[in-house]
């Protein structure tokens, strides 16, 4: 595991609640906070700049959903095309376990509530960091029903890996992040993401949650174990 701080960035257009995320942020010696947006013309033009492998690059955004010029599905579905090693947490305060289905379908890992405390803000962060995902029980079932609603029924035959490709597919399954997966296999973490890339284009995914169900239901991965 990465030693140095967990790079942050923040899009929310609410000023209170932007402020709150960016001083959990700071309180807490393992975060960065690198940048904080209010709209998302702002997150776009500063992710725009910064190359995915860049070290002065975000870890993770934390991103508001209804905003002054958009949607953050939006910045989310972007974001898993040209920075796939920046991982997303939607900030909630929605009911509708369905708007953070679709969050998650996109590319984001899990949601963080508006009403977090701050340990909680920093755990949930970390727990990213360390590969997990923030999803309660009740928002996995849902996103398990609908990916069986519009799974392709791919035979195995026509997914074909590289034995790096079904490497990297069976540490992100068993929850390592791209940082930890880059040290066990001795690659660069540009390495990995290539790889991720070419496993989301081969399987018709946009997201691990999505590459790992996929996989499992085509046979190219066993039952999950953890790390």
């Amino acid at each position: 595991m990465d030693d140095r701080p967990c790079r942050i960035a923040v899009l929310e257009d609410d000023e209170a609640t932007r402020r709150y995320f960016e001083q959990c942020i700071r309180d807490n010696e393992a975060l960065m906070l690198v940048a904080s947006f209010r709209t998302l013309a702002e997150a776009n033009a500063w992710f725009g700049a910064r190359d995915s492998r860049s070290d002065h690059g975000a870890e993770i955004l934390l991103t508001d959903l209804g905003l002054p010029d958009g949607h953050g599905l939006e910045l989310i579905r972007a974001l898993r095309t040209t920075h796939p090693s920046c991982e997303i947490l939607v900030i909630s305060v929605f009911g509708d376990a369905e708007t953070v289905v679709d969050c998650v379908e996109a590319g984001a890992v899990g949601y963080i509530h508006k009403d977090s405390q701050p340990a909680d803000v920093a755990q949930v962060i970390l727990d990213v960091r360390r590969g997990a995902s923030p999803i309660s029980p009740m928002i996995a079932r849902k996103l398990l029903e609908r990916l069986r609603g519009t799974s392709a029924a791919l035979p195995a035959a026509d997914v074909s890996l590289t034995t790096a490709e079904s490497e990297v597919l069976e540490l992100i399954a068993r929850g390592y992040s791209y940082a930890e997966i880059a040290r066990l296999r001795g690659v660069s973490i540009h390495t990995v993401q290539t790889h991720v890339k070419n496993l989301y284009r081969k399987l018709a995914v946009h997201s691990r949650s999505e590459a790992v169900y996929e996989a499992t239901q085509l046979g190219l991965i066993g039952p999950l174990r953890t790390p």
